[in-house]
């Protein structure tokens, strides 16, 4: 079956950014195709080292959990990210982690090219789309496939669990994405 998976860049393991991550994955899954949020809460994602070794053990030599991300991406067909926005940026740890996988993938077997997804940025107000920019550099750069919705994917929502989840707006533009992310994977398929 197909599978998508959705990395929540939240330090707060049932925060904002992963709630909103568990409305795409129930669309994914009412679209017949298989989800799984999984969360960069509690690791500790250390940025890329330019080390070169990933071309040849197909894996980052970095042993921080991140190659276990990795194995699951590389089997599904979809990967879809939520960043939390501090001081105007995705998260460290978040870009730490993409750009890792990235250099992987570029390095090794290509496991993201054709892969259809993209990012989704959470935040209470300033730097929410230019952190969705720099999110989506790393799928452009991977030959992904990345489908629209009606607005860019970005929520609004502070530090109050549940806020982003008010958004309606916001709520019905990722909901429409996740859907078109299942879509395109079947039409792939």
């Amino acid at each position: 079956m197909e599978k998508v998976i959705l990395l929540s860049g939240s330090p707060r393991p049932d925060g904002n950014t992963y709630q909103v991550l568990g409305v795409c994955k129930q669309e994914i899954e009412k679209e017949g195709l298989e989800a799984e949020v999984v969360s960069l809460a509690g690791k500790d994602i250390k940025g890329c080292i330019a080390c070169y070794k990933c071309g040849e053990l197909k894996k980052c030599s970095l042993n921080d959990g991140l190659n276990e991300i990795i194995d699951k991406i590389r089997g599904a067909q979809g990967f879809i990210v939520g960043s939390p926005v501090y001081f105007g940026t995705p998260r460290g740890d978040l870009m730490n982690a993409l750009q890792r996988i990235g250099m992987v993938s570029r390095s090794s077997d290509k496991f993201l090219s054709w892969k259809v997804g993209g990012p989704i940025a959470v935040a209470r107000r300033g730097g929410i789309t230019n952190s969705f920019q720099e999110m989506l550099m790393v799928f452009f750069i991977n030959e992904m496939i990345v489908p629209g919705s009606n607005y860019w994917n970005i929520v609004f929502g502070g530090k109050t669990k549940g806020e982003a989840l008010k958004d309606e707006e916001g709520i019905a533009t990722v909901t429409k994405f996740a859907g078109n992310v299942a879509k395109l994977i079947k039409k792939l398929k």
